[in-house]
């Protein structure tokens, strides 16, 4: 049937209902004022629910993580490894970059429960053979991450959170774009249905 559009798009449609849909008009039918209506609510609930989801969730997350740094300082064990080969060389020595830049290479030390294993390690550019590096081992004596600091807790807590509050306006997006789907079949079956009793007016008998 001619003039019929997909509906428009949630995510740009949702924050305008309230500026259109709902404003008098005389084209303006119940199914807009309804979308109008569901719109607006859903704004308003996502505004509503988005502080509540980003505390709740931050906070379970940073318990999560206090948690897991606490049980990473009880199982990690800090020691002293020698390198058994030189490391390699960065190609711009001296720079920001080669500052940052750490390099796989084997290294021998002695685990929590004194036995000597050999690994690889992250060492940084060109150091010798023979030098010494700190490294965090598991209980599996394993070279592992140090354990959790605050700043690491803090934000992924606060990461969280934002996952949260998106997490909320894509359910209102997602929730909106489902009633305006609902309400667009809805208007097009209605259209047939007018259409189908016009259409006859519109034909001549040959």
């Amino acid at each position: 049937m001619p003039g019929r559009t997909p509906p428009p798009q949630p995510a740009q449609e949702l924050p305008r209902v309230a500026l259109w849909r709902l404003r008098r008009n005389s084209l303006r039918r119940r199914s807009d004022r309804l979308q109008g209506w569901i719109g607006l609510g859903l704004i308003l609930a996502a505004l509503a629910a988005t502080p509540a989801a980003v505390f709740l969730v931050g906070d379970a997350a940073r318990h999560h993580y206090t948690r897991t740094a606490e049980h990473q300082s009880e199982t990690r064990h800090r020691t002293t490894a020698v390198l058994l080969e030189d490391a390699r060389r960065h190609p711009e020595p001296g720079s920001a970059e080669a500052r940052k830049t750490r390099y796989p290479t084997k290294v021998r030390f002695t685990d929590s429960q004194g036995h000597a294993r050999t690994a690889t390690a992250d060492v940084e550019p060109a150091k010798p053979k023979g030098s010494t590096i700190r490294v965090w081992t598991d209980t599996d004596g394993q070279i592992t991450t140090p354990p959790l600091d605050h700043s690491q807790i803090r934000s992924r807590a606060l990461g969280s959170g934002i996952i949260a509050a998106l997490g909320v306006h894509a359910t209102a997006a997602a929730v909106y774009g489902i009633a305006s789907r609902v309400l667009h079949r809805h208007n097009l079956a209605a259209w047939d249905t007018a259409w189908a009793e016009t259409a006859p007016r519109w034909t001549t008998s040959p």
